[in-house]
């Protein structure tokens, strides 16, 4: 268990430093470590909250938050992941969606690496309708698998460029934070999931540590598009081990 925490913690400094959680690689690993799946999600799900936490206070300090642009994505999203939540899918199926999830996260990552640079560019945010269907969706698949959804929030936001990529950046932590929350809700309408939460404390602590290096990182050292690049190779990497462990 030790091995674990620290590559929690390593996961929650790459994902910090680019304004996500972290989900997906958490899912990962626990399923690699052989941790009982029924209780992935909520585990995902609270290093999430505890990791964008902190993105999303720096980044609204900086000036980049945009409720506008956020709104119609969370009206959609929560309800959804609390749905998602809730739902009760057998292992086999799980680690499927866990394996597209994942490669999909990987591949969205590394091609919208470049867009975390600033570049003048003419922006046209997207239709209240196309976002609140967008957020629904994401949101479903968040609240099902356990992860914020902001990783699949941002690149979309990038192809419609929605905003500036700071605010994506800013949206997107929004969208995992109270999409996490909901689906944590969902989750814990199972009973055994609840029991056994807080047996997993030191992963909690190794995410709180690694999201606070991950935020001084982004604002004070590395670029958003280098952190973007490893974090998408270590996505994949993960995916490709996961897909050898299904077939």
């Amino acid at each position: 268990m030790i091995i674990l925490p620290i590559l929690f913690f390593i996961t929650a400094i790459l994902y910090s430093s680019v304004g996500f959680g972290g989900g997906s690689t958490y899912l990962a690993l626990l399923l690699i470590w052989g941790i009982p799946y029924y209780i992935f999600p909520v585990i995902a799900l609270i290093c999430n909250i505890i990791v964008v936490s902190g993105n999303s206070i720096n980044y609204s300090r900086a000036g980049n938050f945009n409720l506008r642009l956020l709104a119609p994505y969370l009206v959609g999203s929560v309800p959804f992941a609390f749905i998602g939540g809730s739902i009760i899918i057998e292992k086999e199926l799980f680690e499927v969606l866990l394996f597209l999830v994942l490669s999909i996260a990987g591949v969205s990552l590394l091609i919208q690496n470049k867009s975390f640079e600033d570049r003048k560019i003419k922006y046209n945010q997207p239709s209240i309708y196309l976002s609140f269907f967008i957020g629904s969706l994401l949101g479903l698949i968040s609240g099902i698998v356990g992860i914020g959804g902001g990783i699949f929030l941002s690149p979309i936001l990038f192809l419609l460029k929605a905003a500036p990529p700071k605010q994506i950046v800013t949206t997107a932590s929004f969208f995992i934070l109270i999409n996490s929350i909901s689906g944590v809700l969902g989750q814990l309408t199972k009973d055994s999931v609840y029991d056994q939460i807080f047996n997993y404390w030191i992963l909690f602590l190794a995410v709180f540590i690694g999201g606070q290096i991950g935020n001084f990182i982004n604002l004070k050292i590395f670029s958003n598009r280098s952190l973007a690049f490893v974090t998408a190779c270590l996505v994949i990497f993960v995916a490709i081990r996961m897909g050898f462990k299904i077939i």
